[in-house]
């Protein structure tokens, strides 16, 4: 299943075109400039989709809207920041599932609680992932890299953003999932994983596909399959690991969140202001070059994807042993 009807939404925006054209100013909200915080380091689909919402809202509330980066401990430093922020909607949180939800599986220390410091607003995109391995294995598909990383003497090395990252979690279910011996190898962020995948100091990431697309075409990695539940429209070649692997589906996202004790109204209002940001033809025009799937979500919507993001990754992460601490 896909985390939202995201074209339902994306309809259900395009048909209020009056409320697209309007500013959002009848009831004096923001009044002053409002704060997105990025938990991550600049560049990146997170950051690209932060910036081009943060113009669009800019223009439609008259006043500044800041994108500010805070990068560290898998986005909970920017988290943190957001829980402990006045509760007027002015500071937004653009984050992934280890600051919004799967944090305190992971980290029993972890400086906020998710589901009672943050409220969340709307999503901003969903994307699958790739698996890929450099030119030190032989396989070419899946099936072949399965018996390829039994036989080997040493573990597969992948590379992630952190731990409790989506990717760090996909490498421990690949690895329940085949037996195949795999050590996670953490980086502070995805541009230095990359980076030695390509040097061959990893053999195998599994990203987000936006981010491994040129180097799959440029032939610095190979596809051996993706992780959503189709085959994907930039690599309809490459079939999807739950052919063989049932069971194996995952799909990365970044949702918006704001203080845990904001009005209800407010939070409904600023949710439908980034689904109208998302669904203007201009902004999808800006954000099509930077990959994923974009659309929004009510409150309602993305408090689901929440839980149900819990209840995917808790076996995982127990069964695993992952923790932060």
């Amino acid at each position: 299943m896909t985390i939202l009807k995201r074209r339902g939404v994306i309809a259900g925006a395009l048909g209020l075109p009056s409320l697209l054209a309007r500013p959002a100013l009848a009831n004096g909200f923001p009044g002053r400039p409002v704060r997105i915080v990025v938990p991550f380091p600049p560049g990146g689909a997170t950051d690209g989709a932060a910036r081009v919402v943060a113009e669009f809202l800019a223009q439609r509330y008259g006043t500044p809207v800041i994108v500010e980066n805070r990068p560290g401990a898998s986005g909970a430093i920017g988290g943190e920041a957001v829980a402990r922020s006045a509760p007027d909607g002015l500071t937004w949180l653009i984050a992934s599932a280890y600051p919004l939800a799967t944090g305190p599986l992971l980290n029993t220390r972890m400086p906020y609680d998710p589901g009672r410091d943050l409220t969340p607003v709307s999503m901003v995109f969903t994307t699958d992932h790739v698996i890929t391995v450099n030119s030190s294995m032989q396989a070419r598909s899946l099936a072949e890299f399965i018996p390829e990383a039994r036989a080997r003497r040493q573990p597969v090395r992948y590379g992630s953003p952190g731990i409790g990252t989506g990717s760090h979690l996909m490498g421990e279910l690949l690895q329940m999932k085949t037996g195949a011996e795999l050590v996670h190898i953490p980086y502070r962020g995805l541009a230095a994983a990359v980076t030695d995948q390509l040097a061959g100091t990893i053999e195998m990431m599994i990203d987000q596909i936006p981010t491994s697309l040129p180097h799959i075409r440029a032939g610095k990695v190979r596809a051996l399959a993706v992780t959503g539940t189709r085959r994907h429209p930039t690599l309809p070649e490459v079939p999807t690991a739950t052919e063989l692997l049932p069971g194996y589906e995952a799909q990365s996202w970044n949702a918006i969140a704001v203080n845990g004790a904001t009005p209800p109204a407010l939070v409904e209002r600023i949710s439908a202001d980034i689904r109208a940001a998302l669904a203007d033809p201009a902004t999808q025009a800006r954000l099509a070059p930077l990959g994923a799937d974009y659309a929004g979500s009510t409150p309602a919507e993305m408090a689901a994807v929440l839980r149900a993001e819990v209840e995917r990754w808790e076996p995982v992460i127990r069964t695993a042993g992952i923790t932060m601490q």
